[in-house]
């Protein structure tokens, strides 16, 4: 038998078919006792003695094995997580021997070596595990239209998802991200992606407009800091990119330049991924606008490339099969962009010692502390483009570290995601049904404080036929409400001024008894 019953489904099938085997005739029993046989598993004699009525042994309570990741696991994976800018568990296994060797490196995390074991150790669903609750406690446009294709366009190659196959490092794929907010009408910032298809490295420029110029004094930058040679350049048919500055620029420096196919975005599959992942992710999607955000977002961005790059593994697809309708994809292991470059042939062993040294330089808790104060001054927080002194900047260091196995208790840490306080409302969105009316509604309250608002419903609709259904019983409630409050405000604060002030004083012996039902009305 493939797959055997728990013993619970064994019980449940005893009972149900129990009834009948004792009942039956010879031969329906022996039909009966073959199936049941051979859906059960259990021997012929013990499945005789089970439907003839014996007593069914009661199973053990499962004791279940001892805890092995504890409090302190626990506590030491949340402020890992936080410091890993709460990737998945899948990534976050990825990252924890470096990140841990990182941090306690440079002070910041000091683990028992039994907690360290069992950290690592554990797997990435049991990350994922351990993490639920505190995950759980944090939480709470139009297509472009192109006109006919130009000659520039037709002059640059498609390339799709597929033509990529397996390039070197320095074939990069490059997207724009407007940050408008979802206006976008006006003058507001964007930002320049690249990723590189073969290692997945991410490289964000600020650019106060969207403009071609800008585009080429990026991939200047992006030549100087990449830790490899710009060998291609692939976009979208956008404007910014498919024009004569940019093609003249690829010519001169021995790029090769190519384009996606309109309105196909998965052609872009890979900086698509990272607008999402990093773009998105790091900025949100609020409007920025002037030259003093995109200074801001370049300071973001200096400290976000070092983290992203070094200490944020992500996937890689490995292959694509299509069986019928379904499409089963393999991906390699996680692995930070600067772990695929120290393992491909393709890179110097020159240029893999110069990761290697920057990465044992870098602070993963720097960085992130960085980011989160430049987050906080894109939203309007204080500027934080002055240095601080060494005492200064060390204590604050101390404080956010510190800040690390609490920061889920607040929910969002990342100021350009928080929700933004609304004004309450106080308008009305349609006219008042009962405005025209109010006034004698009014004389009958202060006859009769007593009636309720169905009663005067249903006095108004025989009064004015039609004019008052009863789906407006709610809207009359709550006039007929504010109605009692102020009238019972008015009589414990200005004295007995009104008819039902009158009604209410008039009462002496049960005066508090009515007073207390007008306020409850």
């Amino acid at each position: 038998m493939g797959r055997q019953l728990s013993m619970a489904t064994r019980q449940e099938l005893v009972g149900a078919i129990g009834a009948r085997y004792t009942a039956g005739s010879r031969e329906e029993k022996r039909r009966i006792l073959d199936e049941f046989v051979a859906v059960s598993g259990y021997h012929r004699k013990s499945a005789i003695r089970l439907l003839a009525g014996a007593p069914v042994a009661q199973v053990a309570a499962p004791r279940g094995r001892p805890r092995r990741y504890d409090a302190a696991v626990r506590e030491a994976l949340v402020v890992l997580w936080e410091a890993g800018d709460r990737v998945c568990g899948k990534r976050l296994k990825a990252l924890l021997p470096s990140l841990v060797d990182a941090m306690e490196r440079h002070g910041h995390l000091h683990l028992d070596a039994g907690v360290r074991e069992r950290l690592l150790a554990a797997s990435a669903a049991t990350l994922d595990r351990l993490l639920a609750a505190t995950r759980e406690a944090a939480r709470g446009h139009r297509r472009r239209r192109w006109g006919a294709a130009s000659t520039l366009r037709r002059n640059v190659p498609v390339r799709t998802f597929a033509d990529w196959k397996d390039p070197p490092p320095g074939y990069v794929e490059a997207d724009l991200v407007s940050h408008c907010g979802g206006i976008a009408s006006g003058s507001f910032v964007h930002t320049l992606t690249l990723t590189d298809i073969a290692s997945g490295w991410t490289e964000c420029f600020a650019l106060v407009v969207r403009e071609a110029a800008l585009v080429v004094q990026a991939l200047t930058s992006a030549r100087e800091v990449l830790p490899f040679a710009l060998l291609g350049f692939d976009t979208d048919n956008g404007s910014e990119f498919i024009n004569e500055t940019v093609f003249a620029y690829c010519q001169d420096h021995h790029i090769e330049f190519t384009r996606s196919r309109p309105y196909r975005k998965n052609d872009q599959a890979w900086v698509e991924q990272k607008n999402g992942a990093v773009v998105r992710k790091l900025i949100g999607y609020d409007r920025l606008e002037g030259l003093a955000a995109a200074a801001t977002l370049a300071r973001l961005y200096a400290a976000s490339r070092l983290f992203v790059n070094f200490f944020q593994p992500s996937f890689k697809l490995a292959s694509k099969t299509r069986v019928g309708a379904r499409v089963i994809k393999r991906y390699h292991p996680p692995a930070t962009p600067c772990a695929r470059l120290l393992a491909s042939q393709a890179v110097p062993e020159a240029t893999k010692a110069t990761l290697r040294e920057v990465a044992a330089k870098l602070d993963p808790i720097l960085l992130l502390e960085q980011i989160r104060a430049a987050q906080r001054e894109l939203v309007g927080g204080e500027p934080g483009d002055a240095p601080r002194p060494a005492v200064a900047a060390a204590a604050e260091l101390g404080k956010f570290v510190q800040s690390l196995s609490t920061a889920w208790k607040a929910g969002e840490v990342r100021a350009t995601h928080r929700a933004r306080p609304t004004a309450p409302r106080h308008w009305r969105t349609r006219v008042d049904p009962f405005d025209a009316v109010w006034p004698e509604i009014r004389q009958w309250l202060e006859a009769e404080p007593d009636r309720t608002a169905k009663e005067l419903l249903e006095r108004l609709g025989r009064e004015q036929l039609g004019a008052f259904p009863a789906n407006l019983l709610r809207t009359l409630q709550r006039r007929v409400k504010g109605w009692r409050q102020a009238e019972a405000q008015r009589l414990l604060f200005t004295g007995p001024t009104t008819p039902l002030a009158t009604r209410v004083m008039s009462a002496e012996p049960k005066g508090e008894e009515v007073l207390a039902e007008v306020v409850a009305r």
